[in-house]
């Protein structure tokens, strides 16, 4: 796995890194989708494997739908810190129960990334129920998505970028920089086996918690080491994509690794077994359908009209909808 791993990295072109990057980037959101599939168990890997590049390249889908749909946006997050202190236990974690205590409107202001992960998994068991070829690829991609932004820290908090802290890029910092610059060399994605959630929602707070829990780490640390380094070692300027961008330092981002002791890393292993499981709990939960028939199933023309249409309007610029993060 050690080996795949290494030239699914290498495959991938560099996406330049800013102070307003998002979730865990492009590389990282397409890494997590497409390392999870070789946790399968053979019943799904004859479909999954075939379509390993459509699970990768379109984990992205959700984050390019933020430039289009306002609603996108809350899917992605949760302010935790908004409902009290660790464990908020103040915030129902079913959403009606939610609901009725602080409304839809005041939930989705301050995010809804556990229940849609939940509405997530409930269209994939459906979709394999139905067989559906597209309707299983396309929720299982964005599926990962949403489970992927659930083991990020900053993803749990309203100080989202550090903006709060004089701390702004660290959002980026924290799951686009160092996932680049260390998961090919350094990081091990040899996890195992997807296992059977019986309790998904329970599964993915208790996922949420330990971003929630983590939040302060990620920020002070940073802040510890910025006193060590002066601003000429912290930053660098790299050529990126023809580009000259400003950029942490190799030293700095290194350092800020090793003073988080592996969180990236347990936080990116933890993500890709948590998809393939999902992805294994919808099957299993759907009557374990015989997918052979589908395996090889191309896309109509209109089918992937709407696939593309999105790539197209992301591609066309503009801005993100709502809240950054």
């Amino acid at each position: 796995m050690k080996k795949i791993c290494a030239l699914v990295f290498w495959a991938l072109p560099f996406i330049v890194i800013s102070s307003n990057a998002y979730c865990w980037g492009f590389y990282g959101h397409q890494q997590l989708n497409r390392v999870a599939v070789f946790l399968l168990p053979p019943p799904l890997l004859v479909l999954f494997k075939p379509q390993i590049d459509f699970l990768t390249n379109h984990a992205v889908d959700p984050d390019k739908r933020r430039y289009a749909i306002p609603e996108e946006g809350p899917r992605h997050y949760i302010d935790m810190d908004h409902y009290g202190v660790y464990p908020f236990a103040q915030l129902p974690r079913r959403w009606k129960e939610a609901v009725d205590k602080y409304s839809a409107d005041s939930l989705q202001a301050h995010g809804v990334v556990p229940w849609h992960i939940q509405t997530m998994l409930h269209r994939l068991t459906e979709a394999f129920r139905k067989k559906d070829l597209t309707a299983i690829l396309k929720n299982a991609a964005e599926l990962g998505h949403y489970i992927g932004d659930a083991h990020v820290p900053l993803h749990t908090s309203s100080n989202h970028n550090g903006q709060f802290t004089n701390q702004r890029g660290i959002h980026g910092f924290w799951e686009s920089r160092v996932p680049e610059l260390l998961a090919e060399k350094e990081f091990d994605f040899y996890i195992g086996k997807a296992a059977y959630i019986s309790q998904p929602d329970v599964f993915i707070w208790n996922r949420i918690l330990e971003s929630a829990h983590s939040v302060d780490s990620v920020l002070l640390l940073e802040k510890k080491l910025t006193m060590q380094f002066p601003a000429d070692k912290k930053y660098a300027f790299e050529e990126r994509n023809g580009q000259l961008v400003r950029q942490y330092s190799t030293a700095f981002t290194v350092a800020y690794d090793r003073a988080l002791n592996g969180m990236i890393e347990r936080r990116m292993r933890q993500a890709i077994f948590a998809i393939a499981s999902f992805w294994y709990t919808a099957w299993m939960d759907a009557g374990q359908p015989d997918l052979q028939s589908i395996a090889h199933q191309e896309f109509s023309p209109e089918e992937l009209q709407r696939i593309e249409s999105l790539h197209n309007a992301w591609n066309a610029g503009g801005q993100i909808l709502g809240r950054e993060e």
